[in-house]
């Protein structure tokens, strides 16, 4: 077998796939077709026969070798990283929304039978579902995301570890005019800049390490927002609230801070492993585990919701100081 890495073309909605094994072969898949494009095989003279067959990710994919774990067992569930986050999230509807925190941010939106090609720097893909079913979704990615936490701790040496600055971050009533954008390896989506460097707004001699924590942790929120934002371009859908997962979902102000500036509801499940649910809940589809999503959706549970807090102009008047400090990271 062959193991392959997937790029998403951002203009053509095709997916390529560079072999793992043998970087100099290319391959392509047409997320509209579903199927192998027969342009780039052609371009790249690569045989139809070579590629593997593309199933859904609920399916049956054969089984583990028995001396593996003593006897096969079935493989039906099979989905990228965020695919199964959003599979997880129980996001089965038109419009539903996940972000998964982690080192970096990764929003999607179940898009349902519609591939919308994003004019505002989003990428289409395909989201995992089972049997028959084809749903897409719009991705966006943040490049750092938890990962300006663990700038904090471990180059700055502000804290001693990442639970740390959820009290830091409350210990002052608001981050004092400072901004930070993480634009550590340029900005990711919607702006695409691999050329922008971090940056530090808005310091004055009353700035003190808890503002910058602080606005390190909104600078999570901020560059979320420019998805969502992005989101609502592109597709007019309503977004009613998002579902957070992945390791930095924990701190309570992020989440809080986040509703506010979004002026969207974020809620966040008691199990916050997204991925491994959603690999779960697909195989689980597939084998007759249950029979439908609606049981998923009528599994217990428990999560946390934060509601939007501030008022309008506040949100506006962040906002504008957050473009004016992407703005900067553009000067070098």
């Amino acid at each position: 077998t062959v193991d392959t890495y997937l790029l998403y073309s951002l203009t053509s909605g095709r997916v390529f796939a560079t072999d793992y094994t043998n970087a100099a072969r290319t391959m392509l898949f047409n997320i509209h077709t579903l199927d192998w494009d027969e342009d780039l095989l052609r371009l790249f003279s690569v045989p139809r026969c070579m590629l593997p067959q593309v199933r859904a990710c609920g399916a049956d994919f054969g089984v583990t070798l028995r001396e593996l774990f003593g006897g096969e067992i079935s493989i039906c569930g099979v989905a990228g990283d965020q695919q199964a986050a959003l599979f997880g999230q129980k996001c089965f509807c038109e419009g539903d929304i996940k972000n998964t925190y982690g080192t970096g941010c990764f929003l999607l939106m179940n898009t349902g039978g519609t591939a919308f090609e994003s004019k505002n720097g989003l990428i289409t893909t395909i989201a995992a579902d089972v049997g028959d079913n084809i749903c897409y979704a719009l991705e966006g990615s943040v490049f750092v995301g938890g990962a300006v936490i663990q700038w904090l701790r471990d180059e700055l040496g502000l804290i001693a570890s990442a639970a740390e600055s959820e009290k830091a971050a409350l210990s002052v009533p608001d981050s004092s005019g400072v901004y930070i954008v993480p634009a550590f390896a340029g900005l990711g989506a919607p702006y695409w800049d691999m050329y922008a460097r971090g940056t530090i707004c808005g310091l004055t001699r009353g700035s003190g390490k808890n503002h910058i924590i602080r606005a390190c942790l909104e600078a999570i929120a901020y560059q979320t927002n420019d998805l969502i934002t992005a989101l609502k371009a592109d597709t007019g859908l309503p977004i009613n609230h998002i579902r957070a997962d992945g390791g930095a979902a924990a701190n309570n102000f992020l989440m809080q801070f986040q509703a506010d500036i979004s002026d969207v509801g974020v809620i966040r499940p008691v199990q916050t492993e997204a991925t491994a649910a959603g690999a779960a809940y697909l195989a689980g589809l597939a084998v007759g585990f249950w029979k439908n999503k609606n049981e998923i959706l009528r599994l217990p549970d428990n999560q946390t919701e934060f509601k939007p807090a501030i008022t309008a102009k506040r949100r506006e008047a962040l906002t504008d100081g957050w473009k004016r400090a992407v703005r900067s990271t553009k000067a070098f």
